[in-house]
C-alpha cells in the first residue's frame, strides 16, 4: 500500500517533491507507520528488489559448490529466478518521468555495496584471504557487474522481456568462464 502510494505520487509530482509525510497520507497511514516499514523515503523505491536479493547471502551459505565463483554465479542465478517477472522496478523503469536521479543512484548504490561485501566476504572465506584483498573484491566487482547490466537490460526490454534469470546467466557465462580458470 505504502510503495503504491509512492509510486502514484512519484508519477504525480517527482521523488523531490514528494515527502514522506505525502506518502503516508495517500496511503491513510501515519508517518510513524511509515517508518515501520521503512528506514527512508528511498527504500520504498526498492521494495522488490530488496526481497528478491533478500535470499542471497542465505544461497551463498548453503553452497555446495566447491568454486567459489561458481557458488557465486549459484547464488545469483537463484536470486534472479526467484525474482517476480512482474514486478519491474519501478525506480529504475520509471526513473526520468518521478526525476529520481541522483536519489537513485544513492540508494542503489547502498545496495549493491552490501551485496559486493558479501560476495567479497564468501570468497575470502573460501579461499582464506581477507575480504578487502584484491581477489575476493576482483570476483564481487566483476560479477555484480555483469548482473546488474543484465538486470538493467531486463528492465529497458519492455514487452520484449524474457526472465531475469537469462539476461543474468547470459551476462555471467563469460565473466564466470574467465574467472574460475584462476
Amino acid at each position: 500500500m505504502l510503495a503504491d502510494a509512492a509510486a502514484e505520487l512519484f508519477l504525480e509530482q517527482g521523488y523531490a517533491k514528494t515527502t514522506v509525510d505525502h506518502i503516508a497520507a495517500r496511503a491513510g497511514v501515519s508517518r510513524a507507520t511509515f517508518f515501520n516499514y521503512f528506514a527512508a523515503k528511498s527504500d520504498v523505491m526498492w521494495l522488490d528488489l530488496d526481497a528478491a536479493v533478500a535470499e542471497f547471502p542465505q544461497h551463498l551459505a548453503t553452497s555446495a559448490e566447491t568454486s567459489a565463483v561458481r557458488a557465486v554465479e549459484d547464488a545469483l542465478l537463484a536470486t534472479a529466478r526467484a525474482h517476480d517477472p512482474d514486478r519491474v522496478p519501478w525506480a529504475i523503469s520509471q526513473a526520468e518521468v518521478m526525476d529520481v536521479g541522483a536519489e537513485l543512484v544513492a540508494s542503489g548504490a547502498t545496495r549493491v555495496t552490501g551485496q559486493h561485501q558479501a560476495i567479497a566476504s564468501f570468497v575470502a572465506g573460501r579461499t582464506g584471504e581477507h575480504p578487502a584483498s584484491l581477489w575476493p573484491q576482483t570476483v564481487a566487482g566483476a560479477m555484480l557487474g555483469a548482473a546488474a547490466a543484465a538486470f538493467g537490460v531486463w528492465v529497458t526490454d519492455g514487452v520484449a522481456r524474457r526472465p531475469l534469470v537469462e539476461y543474468v546467466a547470459a551476462a555471467l557465462t563469460p565473466v564466470v568462464a574467465g574467472l574460475d580458470a584462476r
